[in-house]
């Protein structure tokens, strides 16, 4: 799972992110409401993680918002150091689905994000579809026009990616920062695992679609002739 966490105190955030990547989740992280709105808003997660006081924005405000503009329903787990009716109300009215209690264990809160993940998906399978590409989060089987394609580890990461942000373009910058952190390859290394891909994706059909915007990133969509 893709998840979210917007958190102003670093220790807990450090302890959460950390815990989340230890059992294989991929995090993104916002100290302040306004950043976690535009991350929220702009990309893709299965789960948000959401602390009501925030600087900027709250938290509160953040998940109105997004259940106002939102296509998709993505589960939010409100933090909170008060556990008053009130307060649990008004988060339920404001779009929450769920609530932990600071001070709370990990353990617990990955059980909620679990649960939570289960119960809005349906408990069914994740599959990202684009065309006749299909790739199924779960089994990590990608298939293009039913033909099952295999790819190494680093291209079926850069592959969620595009496919989670298509059609929009997505810079070299954020996939390599989503791929390899602070520790990046050599700079040939993503146009490597790009040309692979491509190979994989494209060859031997009628119709590309992997893209190279030039100067910018890389696409993957459907384009008209």
């Amino acid at each position: 799972m893709r998840i979210l966490v917007v958190e102003d105190n670093r220790d807990i955030m450090a302890n959460i992110i950390e815990y989340l990547q230890l059992k294989g989740c991929e995090t993104a992280s916002a100290l302040d409401g306004l950043t976690g709105l535009h991350l929220a808003a702009t990309e893709h997660f299965d789960v948000i993680i959401l602390d009501i006081m925030l600087p900027g924005i709250d938290g509160n405000q953040i998940c109105r918002s997004l259940r106002a503009s939102s296509k998709r329903h993505v589960p939010i787990i409100m933090l909170t150091a008060r556990d008053e009716l009130s307060d649990r109300l008004t988060g339920f009215k404001a779009g929450a689905d769920d609530y932990v209690v600071k001070p709370f264990a990990l353990s617990e809160l990955l059980a909620r994000i679990e649960a939570l993940s289960r119960r809005i998906n349906g408990g069914g399978r994740r599959v990202l579809q684009l065309h006749d590409l299909s790739y199924d989060l779960d089994t990590l089987e990608i298939r293009r026009a039913g033909i099952k394609l295999k790819l190494n580890p680093t291209n079926l990461k850069l592959l969620a990616i595009l496919m989670q942000k298509s059609p929009a373009v997505v810079t070299r910058r954020e996939l390599e920062d989503t791929l390899w952190g602070d520790d990046p390859p050599d700079s040939d290394s993503l146009r490597s695992n790009i040309h692979l891909l491509r190979r994989a994706l494209d060859k031997g059909f009628d119709q590309p679609l992997l893209h190279t915007v030039h100067g910018v990133g890389f696409q993957l969509c459907v384009k008209s002739r």
